[in-house]
């Protein structure tokens, strides 16, 4: 289904109401389970998340642990100290490909807006730099397709949201632009399943007041955006993760609070479900799934600089 993209921002209240009955499915009683797990060694916000060889990596984060990685071992229920980043980075992304953990633009500790690329070995335990990307930008989202990596949107150098949609090839060390996203936003979610990449949720120029529902579908076969089923919640700060062909999105932050949503999206019946709330409400928290068990680490209990070092798992 595209829609344009004023219609996409400008639903009636009938209209949404329609749209919400068709596009929601929210079982009578919340479903699936929450656990907590050993806490991270440190209380972060802001954070990239990446699975990898069944271990999860936690990634930067907004303050003054911007430079720290911690990795967890589920099996153990232990987290552990790696090899600091390059530099201290916030509001990043992070993919992993054979074997390797990429991490993509982002806020440097002045707030500076980045192009870098880093590469993470974690049997070396080492990081190397990579090129740039194209486009400086934080509060971006980034997601693995493939044998590629997509970093798409956030806030430009000149703080105004960019659609940027570029492609990276690791084994070749280099980027491709491709077709921008039909609403650029910031602080949205972002994931790959059945082919396809789909953008979620978000913030226009970086205020969290202007939280936004959208849903987008890239097919970098074709190299279009389609505009899908909004979320049940406008929300932004928000981290996501596929699970069996599902996309489940979870937490953030607007201008009165924090949010415990969390709903998954399935792109073949193009509907949303309800599922058991978050313990902790919070934003800038990451994402990342082993097994069948989502992992959610860190992030914001309050609106604005605030910090956990959380560790809360859903099995739906």
């Amino acid at each position: 289904m595209r829609i344009p993209k004023i219609i996409a921002l400008t639903f009636s209240s009938i209209e949404l109401l329609a749209f919400e009955l068709l596009a929601f499915s929210s079982p009578a009683a919340a479903q699936g389970t929450w656990q907590t797990h050993a806490p991270m060694l440190s209380s972060r916000t802001e954070v990239a998340a990446v699975a990898l060889r069944e271990k999860i990596y936690v990634i930067g984060g907004f303050g003054k642990n911007g430079e720290l990685m911690e990795e967890y071992d589920p099996a153990l229920d232990r987290w552990r100290h790696r090899a600091p980043l390059p530099v201290a980075l916030h509001h990043t992304s992070a993919a992993a490909i054979a074997g390797k953990i990429y991490v993509i633009g982002g806020f440097g500790a002045s707030g500076q807006i980045l192009d870098t690329v880093f590469e993470y070995d974690p049997v070396a335990d080492q990081w190397r730099k990579r090129s740039p990307m194209p486009t400086a930008r934080g509060a971006l989202a980034g997601a693995a397709s493939g044998e590629k990596i997509y970093a798409v949107g956030g806030i430009g150098t000149n703080g105004l949201n960019t659609g940027a949609n570029e492609e990276y090839d690791p084994g070749r060390n280099v980027w491709t632009k491709h077709a921008p996203l039909q609403t650029p936003r910031d602080h949205f979610a972002m994931a790959s399943t059945h082919g396809r990449l789909y953008a979620i949720g978000g913030r226009l120029n970086g205020n969290h007041t202007r939280n936004l529902a959208v849903n987008e579908e890239y097919d970098a076969g074709s190299d279009r955006w389609s505009y899908r089923a909004p979320m049940a919640t406008s929300r932004s700060g928000i981290a996501a993760g596929v699970l069996e062909g599902k996309i489940f999105v979870f937490g953030g932050e607007s201008g009165g609070g924090t949010f415990n949503q969390n709903e998954s999206y399935d792109p073949l019946k193009n509907v949303w479900q309800i599922w058991a709330h978050m313990p902790t409400a919070r934003h800038g928290l990451g994402v990342a799934i082993i097994g069948k068990t989502i992992y959610v680490v860190s992030g914001g209990p309050k609106p604005g600089a605030t910090f956990s070092a959380l560790n809360e798992a859903f099995t739906p």
